[in-house]
C-alpha cells in the first residue's frame, strides 16, 4: 500500500468513525410516578417517543418506568432528574413550590379559559419572566391542566356551602384564594385524594374532571362533582438532565429542541384537556344510565361570581406575600399571563 493509499483510508476511517459517532443509538430513560394507562403517558409522551424516534430514524429512543418505578410521588421528581436518576423525569411544579415561584403565578384563577389556553399564555411570557427558574434542567415541556371541579363529600356549590369546608386546593399557592371562599385549605398529593375523601380527612379536593374515573376513581368515595367555581391551573412539567442533554450529538440535541417548549407543552396540555372530555362523555353516559355515583353539580352565575370576588381579593394576598420573598413583579407577572 502507498502511503497516499494508506492516508486515504485513514481519512475514509475517521470519517465513517465520526459518523457512526453522530448517529449512534441512544436510550432516554423516563420516569415518572403515574401509571402507564395515565393520560400522560398514552397521550403527551406517546407523542414525544413518536417524535424522536422518527425524527431521528430509530437512532433516539425512550425506556419508561412507570408508577414510581424509579421513586415514587410527584415532590422528588425534580432532585431525582438533576440528580440523574433517570435522564427525563415528570412532575408537578407545585410540589416544589419555592423552586418555581414565578411559575405558578400561572396556577390561579384569572382569564385562562382552560388548560390550553392557560398554557399558551405562560409560553407566550416564559422566557420573559420564568426561564431562569428552570435553568439546571432542559426543559422539554410545561403544561398547565385544569382543575375544572371540585369532588367532594359535602355540597360546596355556594358560597355558604365552602364555609368551614376542608378543600385541597389544586396547589397551594392559591390557599388564600380557597380561605377568602370561607374553606379551610388542606394540602394533599394527589395521590392522597382517594383516601382522603374516603376517611374524611378532607371534604373536597379541586381536580381535573377527569379524576372522576379510572384510575383515580373519586367518584366511589365523593358524594357531589361541582363544576363552575373558578378554574384553577397546576403546571406540570418534563425536564431532563442538563449533562445528559448535553451529552447527545448535535443532531439528537436539534431534534429535542425542535419540539420541546410550546410544542411538546401544548400536547401534555392536550392529554389532560382531552381526558377532561372523555370524562364528560362518561359522565354523560353514567347520567343517562343513572349509574353516576355523584350528585352533578353546575355552579349558578350569582354564586360564580361570588367566588370571583373571593379571589380577586385572595390575590392581593399572594402579592404580599411574594413581596415579602423579594419577588416584587408578582402583580406584572400575573397580569402578563392574562392580558
Amino acid at each position: 500500500m502507498t502511503l497516499t493509499t494508506f492516508l486515504k483510508a485513514t481519512v475514509a476511517s475517521a470519517v465513517i468513525g465520526l459518523s457512526a459517532q453522530t448517529v449512534s443509538a441512544e436510550e432516554l430513560s423516563v420516569a415518572t410516578f403515574v401509571p402507564p394507562s395515565h393520560e400522560t403517558v398514552t397521550g403527551a409522551l406517546a407523542w414525544f417517543e413518536r417524535e424522536i424516534t422518527e425524527r431521528s430514524g430509530g437512532t433516539l429512543t425512550m425506556k419508561l418506568f412507570a408508577a414510581g418505578q424509579l421513586g415514587a410521588g410527584p415532590s422528588q421528581q425534580y432532585k431525582r432528574v438533576i440528580e440523574g436518576v433517570a435522564d427525563i423525569t415528570f412532575g408537578i411544579a407545585a410540589s416544589t413550590p419555592t423552586l418555581f415561584p414565578k411559575t405558578m403565578l400561572a396556577i390561579p384563577p384569572g382569564k385562562s379559559i382552560d388548560g390550553l389556553d392557560s398554557t399558551e399564555r405562560m409560553w407566550a411570557v416564559f422566557d420573559k419572566y420564568m426561564a431562569d427558574e428552570w435553568a439546571d434542567v432542559k426543559v422539554l415541556a410545561i403544561g398547565n391542566p385544569a382543575g375544572g371541579m371540585i369532588i367532594a363529600t359535602r355540597d360546596v356549590s355556594t358560597i355558604d356551602g365552602m364555609k368551614g369546608a376542608k378543600i385541597v386546593p389544586f396547589a397551594a399557592m392559591t390557599t388564600p384564594v380557597i380561605k377568602g371562599m370561607g374553606a379551610v385549605p388542606v394540602q394533599l398529593d394527589p395521590t392522597e385524594h382517594y383516601t382522603g375523601l374516603s376517611t374524611g380527612t378532607i371534604d373536597g379536593a379541586v381536580s381535573s374532571i377527569n379524576n372522576i374515573m379510572p384510575p383515580w376513581n373519586l367518584d366511589e368515595v365523593a358524594d357531589y362533582a361541582v363544576l363552575n367555581s373558578p378554574a384553577t391551573f397546576n403546571p406540570v412539567y418534563f425536564a431532563m438532565n442538563k449533562e445528559r442533554y448535553e451529552s447527545l450529538s448535535s443532531e439528537h440535541r436539534a431534534i429535542i429542541d425542535q419540539i420541546s417548549g410550546l410544542p411538546f407543552s401544548m400536547e401534555l396540555a392536550r392529554s389532560f384537556h382531552e381526558a377532561d372530555q372523555a370524562a364528560l362523555e362518561w359522565v354523560k353516559e353514567q347520567r343517562a344510565s343513572d349509574q353516576l355515583n355523584v350528585e352533578w353539580i353546575t355552579v349558578s352565575d350569582e354564586e360564580r361570581a361570588k367566588m370571583e370576588t373571593a379571589a380577586a381579593e385572595g390575590m392581593a394576598q399572594i402579592y404580599e406575600d411574594y413581596a415579602a420573598r423579594g419577588i416584587d413583579n408578582a402583580r406584572e407577572i400575573y397580569e402578563a399571563l392574562n392580558q
